[in-house]
């Protein structure tokens, strides 16, 4: 069973899409009326396709992709930017595309190329809108991005395929209930779904070849038939840990490897969405394909074209557990191994309405005077943090609306203490060292305390944020401004970036 959370995005490797580009090229975005799950709607689309286009490269590649603002619709947000999630911008934080933390937006009419190199990362990654709540419009779901490792010695031990989810909305943003998170119309997995009562609309066919081995890439998935070995997490690569469910949050990253071993068939890929919050309304089964934005199934070679029959989800047995993931190549957690005990230490009991978008960009603050973190923008949202300390970060589950999928942007981290756990994995007795990620569930009950550390290598502010992006949108974030008195050293944008602020003429949103 696949679980996942709203206004999510989900990446995947090379299989169904249209065109790739990288690591140079054009995206131009657009407004365009499609239909994935039968109900036609206008769409903010990159180089107009659903799924949009993926963005490959080799590591060591610099990635040099120009950003086309097309965009027309009034009823919608003419403005944009774009993150490149999990990619580090090691020196290039103005190229990490947070709107009014990292820059301003692009406006409608215009141009900005991002320029940067992320030599030492490998891994699944995906590209998004930072501005408001334009990712819950098109401008993120299906988004994919990988960046190969030509030395990965595993590369020749599977064939790769293409998995993409996200959730559908048959309003735009500026639509959505102003009052708690809007719930999905539909699922869409490959960009293809059905909603309840809707058509039959067709729905995504990934086609595997019986006895190969398939590494599936991607982000805010869960479940399927069979057992998985998980091989990465968050652009991680962990050692493989065999399971049958994944319960997974919007921003995270999972690859996982599919032996398709069973009969030549046609199986169904089954994801059930669960709620951030008491959400009424939202339709979890699987009746006529209903949420086969939330089915999809997978066709052997040779199977007879048609759907599968209904089965009866089994019970997982063997479901993830984020305490069982290790990485690959052991990392020791940095600093002394006790709650508390770090050179910086934050307890952020972050809510809805810490953050609001100033209307300066946090790097051009930084770029443009000497400031200290009180004179920052906006006042009481952005932490200081030192440069080569290590930092620990802990956030209280429980809050309205949880469990929150919280992203770091400008690093992964060590999880200490993970949702559902009592105590401090610093030293595992089994020598296996903690999941290392950079998207991580904060919890839905009071009792818990998820944190993480890492150590500040990464001069530039990064937001830490709620990835469900409606909670975003109403404040659920602060921005950690690392080693505020070298960013002006090290970071050096191009000279378009710095005409992006005296074009934008809107009121600064999230």
């Amino acid at each position: 069973m696949l679980l996942f959370t709203s206004c999510l995005a989900f990446s995947a490797l090379a299989g169904t899409y249209a065109t790739q580009l990288g690591p140079s090229g054009t995206l131009e975005i657009t407004n365009q009326a499609i239909s994935p799950d039968g109900y036609s709607r206008t769409a903010v689309l990159a180089n107009g396709q659903f799924p949009g286009p993926l963005i490959t490269a080799k590591k060591g590649d610099r990635f040099r992709l120009n950003v086309v603002d097309k965009l027309t619709e009034e009823d919608m947000l003419t403005d944009t930017s774009i993150h490149w999630h999990g990619l580090f911008q090691k020196r290039t934080a103005w190229a990490d595309g947070v709107s009014w933390v990292t820059q301003c937006p692009i406006t409608t009419g215009h141009s900005f190329m991002y320029d940067f190199e992320a030599p030492d990362q490998a891994g699944t990654f995906w590209y998004h809108s930072h501005l408001s709540t334009q990712y819950c419009d098109g401008l993120s779901h299906t988004n994919p991005g990988t960046v190969y490792d030509p030395k990965d010695p595993a590369r020749h031990m599977y064939a790769g395929t293409v998995l993409t989810l996200s959730d559908w909305y048959h309003y735009n943003s500026f639509h959505a209930p102003k009052a708690g998170t809007p719930f999905p119309n539909s699922t869409l997995i490959n960009g293809l779904g059905r909603y309840p009562n809707g058509p039959l609309s067709e729905l995504a066919v990934v086609n595997v070849s019986h006895g190969k081995r398939y590494r599936f890439r991607l982000v805010s998935l869960s479940s399927s038939m069979d057992t998985l070995d998980i091989i990465e997490v968050d652009s991680v690569a962990h050692q493989p840990l065999l399971v049958d469910s994944l319960e997974i949050y919007p921003g995270q990253h999972y690859s996982f490897v599919l032996t398709a071993n069973q009969a030549v068939s046609n199986y169904w890929i089954r994801a059930r969405p669960i709620s951030p919050g008491p959400i009424q309304g939202m339709y979890q089964g699987f009746v006529n394909g209903t949420n086969s934005a939330i089915l999809q199934y997978i066709r052997y070679s040779g199977a007879p074209k048609h759907e599968p029959k209904p089965v009866t989800l089994p019970a997982s047995k063997y479901p993830l557990v984020e305490t069982s993931l290790h990485p690959l190549v052991p990392s020791k957690v940095p600093g002394k191994h006790a709650p508390g005990a770090a050179d910086v230490n934050l307890h952020l009991d972050i809510s809805f309405n810490t953050y609001a978008s100033p209307q300066i960009p946090v790097l051009l603050q930084l770029l443009s005077h000497t400031h200290t973190a009180q004179e920052l923008l906006p006042k009481g949202s952005v932490y200081e943090l030192p440069r080569d300390k290590v930092i620990e970060v802990t956030i209280p589950g429980g809050s309205i609306g949880g469990p929150h999928p919280f992203h770091l942007q400008g690093h992964n981290f060590h999880v200490v203490r993970s949702a559902g756990n009592a105590t401090y994995n610093w030293d595992n007795p089994t020598q296996l060292e903690q999941v290392i990620r950079d998207v991580v569930n904060t919890g839905d009950s009071t009792d818990d305390l998820t944190t993480f550390r890492f150590k500040t290598d990464n001069a530039g502010p990064w937001i830490l944020h709620c990835h469900i992006d409606w909670h975003l949108s109403i404040g659920l974030a602060v921005v950690l401004a690392e080693q505020v008195p070298e960013v002006k050293a090290q970071v050096h944008p191009s000279l378009v970036w710095w005409d992006l602020c005296p074009l934008n003429k809107h009121t600064a949103q999230n």
